[in-house]
C-alpha cells in the first residue's frame, strides 16, 4: 500500500512513523528544516515511554514529485487543507481513501450525513467550497487524533501521551475499506476503534476545544489551572452548554456528563492546549475549525451562542493582533 501523510508535523509525523513500520511504501510532506532533517537522518520518534523509531521515508515539499497514492492522511491543521488543495489532488486517483485528521468540525461534517443539511457546506472550514469540490466526499474517511505530540526538534517527534485513532465512514457503514485501514493503524501499535456515529466522537473531543483553547490562549492558562479558577471554569461550562446544545440540534448524542468532561480536562494536569501553544510560537490559531464553525452551526440550528461569540471575538482580535505584528506571546519566568 501507498500512503502519504500530507503535513507530517507532530501528530502527522507519528503517524508516519508508526505506519512504515506495516505499510510498503510511505511518503511525508514536509518543509523547511524538518525536509532537511527528515532526508539526511529519517524520522525520529521518541515514544512516551522513552522508547525510539527512526523510519527513513520519502520526505519532499512537492506533492506532485509523489504520483498517486492509496491512502493520503491529511495531518496539516484544518485551516491549512484549503490552500494546499492545489497540491493535494496530485495526490489522489480514481481509488485513492482521503483520510481526515483535522481537530474540529471538519469540512465534510454535512455530507453523507443523510440529515436535512445534507450536502451544505460549513464556510468556516471550506471556504469557497473549495475542499469539497476538489477532495473526494465518497472516498473520504473520518478520523480524530486523540494523541498529544510535539515537535521536539528538525525531524524529531515526541509523544507526550496516547495512541488512540478511531476511524469512521461519513455514513457509518461498516466497510471492507475501513476495516482494512484500522487494521494497519492497529499493526502499527495505535488503538482505532471503527465508529458508526463519528460526528458524536467528533464533538465529544470539540466539547473541550471550543472552550479549553481560546480560554488558554487569552489567559496562557493550563488546563488544570483553568477548571480550578471558578470564574473560568464557569465560563468552559457556559460555552460548553452552548456547544451541547448546538450538536444536540443535529442529532449528536453527549455520552458524557458535562461536568465529568471538564472533571477529566482538570485530571489531565498543567497541560498547555495547542492554541496557547500556537499563540507562545507566534503560528496561526485554529480559531475557525474549533470556535467558529461552532458559531456557524448555531446560526444553522438557530441556536444563540452568546458566550462562545464573544469569547471568539477577543480570541480573533488576539490572532489579527499576532499576526499583524509577526509576533508571539508567552511569559516568561525569572
Amino acid at each position: 500500500m501507498k500512503l502519504c501523510v500530507a503535513g507530517a508535523g507532530a501528530i502527522g509525523g507519528y503517524l508516519a512513523v508508526r505506519l512504515a513500520a506495516v505499510c510498503e511504501s510511505v511518503s511525508v510532506v514536509i518543509r523547511g528544516t524538518n525536509l532537511q532533517a527528515v532526508r539526511s537522518r529519517g524520522l525520529k520518534l521518541i515514544n512516551a515511554d522513552g522508547s525510539e523509531q527512526v523510519a527513513r521515508l520519502t520526505a519532499t515539499d512537492r506533492m506532485a514529485e509523489l504520483g498517486h497514492q492509496d491512502v493520503v492522511i491529511l495531518g496539516m491543521k484544518a485551516h491549512q487543507v484549503a490552500p494546499a488543495i492545489p497540491e493535494l489532488t496530485a495526490l489522489i486517483g480514481p481509488e485513492t481513501l482521503v483520510v481526515t485528521a483535522q481537530n474540529g468540525i471538519p469540512w465534510w461534517y454535512f455530507f453523507r450525513h443523510g440529515g436535512p443539511h445534507e450536502g451544505r457546506r460549513i464556510e468556516a472550514v471550506d471556504p469557497g467550497g473549495v475542499i469539497s469540490e476538489n477532495l473526494p466526499v465518497d472516498r473520504t474517511i473520518g478520523c480524530i487524533a486523540y494523541p498529544a505530540a510535539e515537535l521536539q526538534a528538525p525531524g524529531v517527534i515526541r509523544v507526550i501521551e496516547g495512541n488512540r485513532f478511531p476511524l469512521g465512514e461519513l455514513d457509518g457503514a461498516d466497510t471492507d475499506r475501513v476495516r482494512m485501514l484500522a487494521q494497519h493503524f492497529r499493526d502499527a501499535g495505535f488503538k482505532t476503534p471503527i465508529l458508526s456515529d463519528i460526528r458524536s466522537e467528533i464533538w465529544l473531543k470539540l466539547w473541550g476545544n471550543v472552550s479549553f483553547n481560546p480560554i488558554s490562549a487569552l489567559t496562557h492558562a493550563t488546563l488544570e489551572d483553568i477548571c480550578r479558577f471558578p470564574q473560568t471554569r464557569q465560563l468552559t461550562a457556559a460555552m460548553m452548554r452552548e456547544a451541547q446544545a448546538v450538536g444536540e440540534r443535529l442529532g449528536v448524542r453527549f455520552k458524557v456528563d458535562l461536568e465529568a468532561r471538564i472533571a477529566g480536562a482538570e485530571a489531565v494536569g498543567p497541560h498547555k492546549t495547542s492554541m496557547l501553544l500556537d499563540v507562545e510560537a507566534g503560528r496561526v490559531l485554529e480559531l475557525d475549525a474549533l470556535v467558529r464553525s461552532v458559531i456557524e452551526l448555531g446560526r444553522v440550528t438557530d441556536t444563540p451562542t452568546p458566550t462562545i461569540d464573544h469569547v471568539y471575538v477577543l480570541a480573533a482580535l488576539l490572532a489579527k493582533t499576532l499576526a499583524q505584528h509577526h509576533g508571539r506571546l508567552k511569559i516568561s519566568t525569572h
